[in-house]
């Protein structure tokens, strides 16, 4: 059993405090810590978790420490947990600037302690569906849009949504990012709201990403183009279609469907809607966390994972500022 403890109880350190409680074959809950007292005996009250007014107490009464907090704590927060030998999860982004995350990286990889980064959709039922079928896409849409919401303006929508998409592409694609454009506006905050970003791989695929906070609809979705294949994630709805063709003709199928190419060449279209399990991301990434606590184990988003997603969204913004400085 993985005694655990959760720094922030705000909107998503209560839901993690849910999900972990959910999960008693894998974790034991030692109790949580908040900066506003109010709030943490709030939460005391309404769950029953134990609440500690000091980060250093629940770290030394734990084996692992589940980082919950604002972005600019999270450096502090999983150093004095490292220091101190004790697991880590994290939130997206992992830190404020990638040379923190990869002093973190650095510090747990030489401590052998678990470290993962809670980029939660790669435990979307809709990618784990579509995840087989992607082999090398070439070309990559991503759009993640969503209704204005105070929380999370602090940050740029850079760090607040697109990274999400930042990491399913990287993922995605074996090869190192070659160069990267980026553009993107203020509307209603002091950082960009609205902002698309083009990333160029050295094996020739490009990734085209927008993200928007001020949108009339939500709506996260990526389309990746491949040789012979077409796929679509819908990570809102959780909903997988794959579009693939073949060269072998089902000419017994009166139904089939053949794209004629010319010259003679033929080629047959499969659709296939791979059925998602029902299962929930936040949970499951944090099962994932105490597995491969317990296994000794990689965890399936390390915080190499989480730098590489950093470095590159912190790249976006220097484009995006650069082109704002342009513009003034």
């Amino acid at each position: 059993m993985i005694k655990i403890g959760v720094l922030g109880a705000g909107h998503l350190g209560k839901i993690h405090l849910k999900c972990l409680s959910g999960l008693p074959e894998l974790f034991q809950i030692v109790g949580f810590y908040d900066p506003i007292e109010e709030v943490g005996k709030k939460v005391n009250e309404e769950f029953g978790f134990t609440y500690f007014s000091s980060i250093d107490k629940l770290i030394e009464e734990v084996d692992a420490i589940d980082i919950v907090t604002p972005t600019l704590n999270h450096f502090e927060c999983a150093l004095k947990a490292i220091k101190a030998g004790k697991h880590i999860f994290v939130e997206k982004p992992i830190t404020e600037t990638p040379e923190q995350a990869k002093e973190l990286m650095e510090l747990s990889e030489a401590a052998k302690l678990t470290a993962q980064v809670g980029h939660v959709e790669r435990f979307n039922p809709a990618f784990l569906a579509a995840k087989e079928y992607i082999q090398q896409p070439m070309f990559i849409e991503t759009h993640r849009l969503a209704e204005f919401n105070p929380r999370g303006t602090d940050v740029p929508v850079v760090l607040d949504l697109m990274i999400h998409d930042i990491d399913i592409v990287l993922h995605s694609v074996p090869s190192e990012v070659k160069a990267i454009s980026a553009s993107g506006v203020a509307v209603v905050s002091d950082s960009p709201d609205i902002a698309n970003a083009r990333i160029e791989f050295e094996n020739g695929c490009v990734a085209n990403l927008t993200a928007s906070r001020i949108s009339l609809k939500n709506m996260r979705k990526t389309r990746l183009f491949q040789k012979d294949a077409y796929i679509t994630v819908d990570f809102l709805e959780k909903e997988s279609e794959i579009v693939r063709m073949q060269n072998e003709i089902d000419k017994d199928n009166p139904y089939a469907m053949i794209m004629d190419l010319g010259g003679g060449k033929q080629k047959q279209i499969y659709f296939e809607k791979p059925e998602p399990l029902i299962t929930n991301a936040i949970q499951e990434e944090l099962k994932n966390f105490g597995e491969s606590i317990n296994k000794k184990s990689q965890p399936d988003v390390t915080l190499r994972d989480g730098y590489r997603a950093l470095h590159v969204a912190c790249q976006i913004l220097e484009n995006i500022n650069l082109n704002l400085n342009v513009i003034a």
